[in-house]
């Protein structure tokens, strides 16, 4: 027959799965702002400060922020009035009223008495920010994903290290050569660690745009392989799509991590500091002797950087062969078919459940 604590367990499972999106009548007013109300909450109180100022007298401080505390507190008392709720209560529900107060109602602060509009600006903005990083964050099951993902770490990598095995052939061919050619040093090491980041990012970001491309048609094979019954909605595929994501950027990791390490110590016993000089290339910032074996292995800031960029392209390419390389995409996909084939059945398990206990 099933009771109501079994259809908890199906939702329980879709959250731990980075999936919430399963879950029928999953709203952002009950589910997901109700679940950030304490960080909410904290930021909100924090946010009186703004109605002190450095030059106020010590007293004068604290009476403003009693006031700024009390505005707060007032102002989320009378939405529960107008909601039929005791004045005192905590909120039960963040819809758009009490978002509205959350996002303003602090800005206003610094107006009073000389009106600092861009703290006015930064902390509206701010705020703003805030309510939509909760809302994909945990909307879209992100720090569950994610935990999913580190906890699978060991299995990841040794799906990942196959991988990079069968790629090395392919790899060296370029990878070798790039690291070994004197324009990539000289490129690498005389380019800004900031800009390393940046090159990092722009990266990640380019192998996700593919992979958000591809995905569409994949997760059409996908469903069409395991008979998802019924279909997936929008925001479900939506929310399936930013898992598989995040399964492909910890794979991508795993990879690029690896194959930049291998570079860091091959550059410590092959690239000493007289080729250094022929090169033209300077240490950088930092550089460091560690004696082996009667050799001197030199580590330095070029030979990191040169080993991240190294380790750039070849992430790209994993993420690009992942989705268009047979060998890889059936190793990725097949492993998330058989996967996302125990969660569609789980799901169908738990539709109708639901029908049983809860019908229209």
């Amino acid at each position: 027959m099933g009771t109501p604590r079994e259809l908890v367990r199906y939702e329980q499972r879709f959250r731990r799965a980075g999936l919430p999106l399963f879950i029928e009548d999953f709203s952002p007013t009950h589910d997901i702002f109700n679940r950030a109300a304490p960080l909410l909450t904290l930021v909100f109180l924090a946010e009186m400060l703004g109605a002190t100022q450095l030059e106020w007298r010590w007293w004068k401080n604290i009476l403003a922020a009693a006031v700024g505390l009390a505005i707060l507190v007032g102002a989320f008392g009378v939405l529960n009035w107008l909601r039929g709720r005791p004045f005192w209560s905590l909120p039960t529900r963040f819809g758009l009223p009490e978002l509205a107060v959350f996002v303003m109602l602090p800005a206003l602060f610094p107006l009073y008495p000389d009106y600092r509009w861009p703290q006015f600006f930064g902390i509206a903005v701010g705020n703003l920010l805030l309510v939509g990083a909760v809302y994909v964050v945990v909307g879209y099951g992100l720090i569950a994903t994610t935990y999913w993902s580190l906890r699978r770490i060991v299995g990841e990598l040794a799906n990942s290290l196959t991988s990079l095995i069968r790629a090395l052939p392919l790899l060296l061919v370029f990878s070798l050569v790039l690291f070994i050619n004197t324009e990539m040093w000289q490129v690498f090491a005389g380019m800004p660690v900031a800009f390393i980041v940046l090159s990092v990012l722009a990266f990640t970001l380019l192998s996700t745009l593919f992979l958000m491309v591809r995905l569409p048609k994949e997760l059409d094979a996908i469903e069409a392989d395991v008979k998802s019954d019924p279909p997936l909605r929008r925001v479900q595929r939506l929310n399936l799509s930013v898992n598989l994501v995040i399964r492909q950027w910890v794979q991508a990791l795993v990879v690029s991590t690896g194959v930049g390490l291998f570079f860091v110590a091959f550059g410590m016993i092959g690239i000493n500091a007289k080729i250094y000089e022929a090169w033209g290339v300077q240490p950088g910032s930092w550089s460091a002797e560690l004696p082996l074996l009667g050799h001197k292995l030199l580590l330095t800031a070029s030979l990191v950087k040169v080993a991240i960029g190294i380790a750039n392209f070849t992430g790209l390419y994993y993420s690009i062969a992942l989705l268009t390389d047979s060998s890889y995409r059936e190793e990725f996909l097949d492993n998330v078919s058989a996967e996302l084939r125990s969660l569609f059945t789980a799901r169908a398990d738990y539709l109708e459940l639901r029908r049983r206990l809860l019908p229209e």
